[in-house]
């Protein structure tokens, strides 16, 4: 009788870990699939097949299902939790229909019934493989348009935002709760729409409530809802925030705004899962995933008294951190771009560009406002510039005033150099920046810090830093 043929493998040098107790098992695996031009490593400790599991290192995951110490459903979990692409077979020598839809369930590809033959195992791995390269093929074409179109419509390419990437791929198919951190314009709610986007979730309301906005008893009726009658102007009952995300994703921006007295009944929220509105005297259950933004440290607010410790470390779960554009300055060219494309498409205008020079002032000014303060900008110059190029003379004047044109002297010989030359223009633009900004505050205010320091949303203390890192004296209007 002629043996089954197996065909060849889809892809040379895919790698296929397999964890099982039994030594033989992985020994005969690796004896069969080799010679196909697989790659195979095994493991016997399953705690260790994890770890290696983990690295999301290999095209396929062979994995018995009992096993001493760890099973394999237990770490087929993990893997799946941790968004790790491997496609994952179950060898059981306990094969039911439950098992194997168990196993499914929690995203197995397949299933190999102990004991099987050599040509089993090829045909199985052979089916399993055109699908896993076809996964990373796919994740490969989607990286690529990353670059071009924005990951979940951020844009950007430099170092510090793919790491921003990687923990919204990691964290946005958990439950985790989520804080973004950055400074103001960086694009913190489209990371969080991006987190919602990705989660599993996706099919439910997300819902957001800008914290700095309302009042603390306004922000608690809008948080929890009221009852009738519990306050002056309750005409009707009303439904909270809480309880209308009920299965999807509540948003709470600007968090480090919440009084105090909000926050314990927050944090109480989160921790029991059930909230009780204004007036009532009965809780509702929640199902919610909870993000947070601010763009203030609220470590600092801690240490300074303003912020609940406790409700810090139930909403730093998982940090997301927004570098400000003046440490991605790589980035620039690809978003400004992006930016001007866009708004010409939109108002159906002649495709417009930058000059050298223009992008060169670009590059060097510090964007205190980010990508915002960016993206205005670029709408401006693609409405105002006359003409195709967008050169200096259309750019503003803060940006014209950037000293990148007459610190530079001569051209940098080596990237090192080109790296430290940059960091000292952006520097010297930066405190060029703080130098006008604490002038004319003070201008404004007839000399006086603390109006201006109170106008600004400044402590005293750090106005007069300020003032004395550039030199500035305060006029007659007193402190």
């Amino acid at each position: 009788m002629a043996a089954t043929p197996v065909p060849e493998s889809p892809a040379r040098h895919q790698r296929i870990l397999v964890i099982d107790d039994e030594t033989y098992i992985g020994l005969g695996c690796a004896r069969a699939l080799r010679p196909l031009g697989y790659e195979v490593e095994t493991c016997q400790d399953p705690h260790v097949g994890l770890e290696t599991a983990l690295s999301g290192d290999f095209d396929i995951i062979l994995l018995d299902l009992k096993m001493e110490g760890l099973g394999g459903l237990e770490i087929l979990k993990h893997v799946k939790a941790a968004g790790v692409a491997s496609e994952v077979v179950i060898i059981t020598g306990h094969s039911t229909v439950e098992t194997a839809v168990e196993a499914m369930k929690h995203g197995a590809a397949d299933y190999l019934s102990k004991p099987f033959t050599p040509d089993e195992l090829k045909l199985l791995v052979g089916r399993v493989g055109e699908k896993s390269a076809l996964i990373r093929e796919n994740a490969a074409l989607r990286r690529e348009l990353e670059v071009q179109q924005g990951f979940e419509g951020i844009l950007g390419e430099s170092r510090a935002m793919e790491r921003v990437f990687g923990l919204v791929r990691r964290v946005a198919p958990t439950e985790g709760t989520v804080l973004v951190t950055g400074e103001s314009g960086t694009g913190k709610e489209i990371v969080v729409r991006a987190i919602h986007r990705l989660s599993r979730r996706k099919e439910q309301a997300l819902l957001a409530c800008d914290c700095s906005s309302l009042a603390p008893t306004l922000l608690e009726s809008e948080l929890f809802g009221h009852v009738k009658g519990s306050f002056t102007g309750a005409f009707a009952a009303k439904q909270g925030l809480f309880e209308a995300a009920h299965g999807g994703t509540l948003f709470l921006d600007e968090v480090a705004n919440i009084s105090m007295e909000t926050q314990g009944k927050l944090l109480r929220a989160l921790e029991s899962r059930r909230v009780k509105r204004v007036g009532d005297t009965e809780e509702q259950a929640i199902d919610i995933r909870l993000i947070a933004a601010t763009n203030r440290d609220l470590a600092d607010l801690v240490r300074e008294g303003t912020f609940r410790e406790d409700l810090y470390y139930r909403l730093n779960v998982v940090p997301i951190f927004l570098p400000p554009l003046r440490q991605r300055d790589s980035d620039i060219p690809l978003l400004a771009m992006a930016f001007l494309d866009r708004y010409c498409r939109m108002i159906d205008i002649e495709p417009k560009r930058f000059s050298p020079e223009a992008m060169q002032m670009m590059e060097g000014y510090s964007w205190p406002g980010n990508v915002r303060e960016l993206r205005n900008i670029v709408e401006r110059m693609a409405i105002l510039s006359d003409g195709t190029v967008i050169e200096p003379r259309h750019l503003p004047g803060e940006i014209r005033q950037t000293p990148v044109l007459t610190a530079v002297t001569s051209v940098p010989d080596t990237w090192e150099e080109l790296k430290r030359l940059k960091q000292e223009v952006r520097e010297a633009a930066a405190a060029q920046l703080e130098q006008r900004f604490v002038t004319e505050m003070l201008d404004r205010h007839s000399g006086n810090v603390s109006r201006a320091a109170e106008a600004v949303g400044m402590q005293r203390t750090n106005f007069h830093a300020l003032m004395r890192k550039h030199g500035i004296r305060a006029g007659g209007g007193g402190e």
